[in-house]
């Protein structure tokens, strides 16, 4: 089954003089279960495209379906809930709550979909014990290190059990031990069935997925299977 579908897609930023063209035509499917690293340099058109998989904007032109549904011709309130219920994502940053405990932090994507209390506590410390975190549910981020931190931030994307884990740039404040647990997370997740795309600067982090797409310029130069390079 077909998880994304991006058609011809463009993005036009500014008009006249100012305008940058920062998507070219993009087209790409990506099936379920699919693990998809996106490699491009800065400007390249990369982290575009990241916005616009991740329903944070919309193309100028084209279409780009998720799970099915045209992302294109949804307004904003429709976005938001297909960026909740569709899309479980990872950053750089970790973007979590400080002073809010772990499961507090894993439980908001399921508060907001108006998920009672105790579904979302069950939930939530399911979701924190799939990445090893069962013991570190009450802790809060500044009680855990950075990798941690990065594993309640996984936690957070798989709790409402999206169709798509769309992970930008995950390992890029961490140490080399803590990539290699994220990295074997997404490893376990990507066995599991589940359908990640990983955006990336980094070869070996790009080298565990099993598909490699980069970017140049707003287009898609190339795309292709790769064999994953294990733990």
């Amino acid at each position: 089954m077909t998880v994304l579908d991006v058609r011809a897609v463009t993005k036009v930023y500014g008009q006249g003089a100012a305008t940058v063209h920062a998507l070219r035509g993009v087209s790409l499917t990506v099936e379920r279960g699919e693990y998809v690293a996106i490699m491009g340099s800065s400007g390249s058109g990369k982290s575009t495209l990241m916005n616009i998989l991740g329903c944070l904007d919309i193309p100028t032109t084209g279409q780009y379906l998720l799970d099915g549904v045209d992302v294109s011709r949804l307004n904003d309130r429709q976005l938001a809930l297909v960026r909740n219920r569709r899309i479980g994502f990872v950053f750089q940053s970790f973007n979590l709550i400080p002073r809010t405990t772990a499961v507090a932090n894993v439980e908001l994507p399921l508060a907001y979909a108006g998920i009672k209390a105790a579904g979302r506590r069950r939930r939530a410390r399911g979701a924190l014990d799939l990445v090893g975190l069962a013991q570190r549910g009450d802790h809060e981020p500044n009680q855990l290190s950075g990798g941690q931190q990065q594993r309640v931030a996984v936690a957070r994307a798989l709790v409402t059990e999206p169709a798509l884990v769309l992970a930008d740039e995950p390992t890029g404040n961490l140490d080399s031990r803590s990539t290699e647990d994220i990295l074997g997370i997404f490893d376990d997740l990507h066995a599991a069935g589940r359908t990640i795309l990983l955006i990336t600067h980094e070869d070996d982090v790009a080298a565990r997925a099993s598909r490699l797409i980069r970017l140049v310029d707003g287009q898609i130069v190339t795309d292709v299977r790769q064999q994953r390079v294990p733990a």
